[in-house]
């Protein structure tokens, strides 16, 4: 197991940080009361294999934070397996951050001010930031360069390739709302009107033959491989997650069902995270790209 406790004053960046993490294989756990952590760390414990992160804060805390170092060497997880980190920002840059936002203080009230709740915040969390393994200042930090610094604190290399999503659709049916990309295939030849290739699909041999003799498709495939892999890198930089890309035809069963297994297999080549989805065959398929065997997608 490993467990990652996160804090700081609100408006530091915690959330982002969460969210980072929970893109990492985290499962995430924000704002726990103190009471609740001994049995929640017992339960830790037992998941050998899992990687946690806990969100603790001065919304919820049932009780002194000066606790939370005796919770943890009572709890017998060694110390290697446990990090405490805490988000600090200029109590000057958090008014800016919630005039901005125009967010409401979680600790300030009708007889509370903004700048009241920060010090309050601040006194509460103390004894965190007495025992945190790393203060970060974010002050000066965009989102992407938080996330960023917490990738490369917590997980210390960059993750695991952006998830990318090749979809084939029918524009007929209405493209896909997640799509970051779409490209319309509509031009090319199309197997349809080729009698004995209307009922298969771009995954079957018969579409598959005669698409591939086919110069325009071999060209607009190249095209569009090439844009996308030249920009993945720009999306990676930006901490993005995941990339959808969306191939139509008229009615997503030939052009953009190819179109797609094709440049899913050149992204492939450089990247390990790669699924095709069809989304308008009638087995709505989704399977890894290059590597199983189509599955239905429930």
């Amino acid at each position: 197991m490993r467990l990652l406790v996160v804090s700081g004053r609100s408006g530091s960046g915690k959330t982002s940080a969460l969210q980072l993490l929970e893109d990492e294989g985290f499962t995430c756990i924000d704002n726990i009361p103190l009471a609740l952590l001994p049995n929640l760390i017992d339960y830790i414990r037992a998941q050998d294999a899992r990687k946690f992160a806990l969100g603790i804060d001065a919304r919820n805390v049932d009780g002194d934070l000066g606790d939370l170092s005796r919770i943890f060497i009572h709890s017998g997880i060694p110390r290697e397996l446990y990090k405490i980190i805490y988000l600090d920002t200029q109590t000057t840059v958090l008014h800016k951050r919630f005039s901005e936002t125009r967010r409401k203080h979680p600790l300030s009230d009708s007889k509370t001010s903004l700048s009241e709740a920060l010090e309050k915040e601040r006194d509460i969390l103390s004894p965190i930031i007495d025992i945190a393994d790393i203060v970060v200042d974010t002050s000066a930090l965009n989102h992407h360069d938080l996330r960023s610094t917490i990738r490369r604190i917590a997980v210390g290399h960059k993750s695991a390739n952006m998830a990318i999503t090749v979809v084939s659709f029918g524009f007929k049916h209405g493209a896909p709302t997640d799509a970051d990309f779409i490209f319309d295939v509509r031009s090319l030849p199309n197997p349809h009107w080729v009698p004995e290739l209307r009922l298969q699909t771009g995954l079957d041999d018969g579409v598959i033959k005669y698409l591939s003799s086919q110069q325009p498709v071999a060209e607009m495939t190249t095209d569009i491989a090439n844009f996308i892999l030249k920009w993945i890198p720009s999306f990676e930089k930006n901490n993005r997650s995941y990339l959808t890309v969306g191939i139509g035809c008229t009615g997503g069963m030939h052009r953009s069902v190819f179109i797609s297994e094709r440049i899913a297999e050149r992204i492939k080549s450089t990247h390990s995270n790669v699924q095709v989805r069809h989304q308008h065959l009638k087995s709505n398929t989704i399977r890894a790209a290059q590597t199983q065997e189509p599955t239905s997608d429930a």
